[in-house]
């Protein structure tokens, strides 16, 4: 389903420790993310109001 997603790291993002995700733009301002250590295994995907709601949270933290 992700083969063709272009993936991207955040510019916050240091590769010490490989502690890094990367997130891709969906259709539908959908979002989903991965683990930098393991690109071809699972990623989560959010709906565009799920990840609102994550950033908002995440945000007020």
């Amino acid at each position: 389903m992700l083969t063709q997603t272009r993936w991207f790291t955040s510019s916050y993002s240091n590769d010490q420790g490989g502690a890094c995700v990367e997130a891709a733009r969906l259709e539908g301002h959908a979002m989903a993310i991965r683990d930098t250590k393991n690109r071809t295994g699972p990623a989560f995907t959010f709906t565009a109001d799920a990840w609102n709601t994550f950033l908002t949270t995440v945000k007020e933290r």
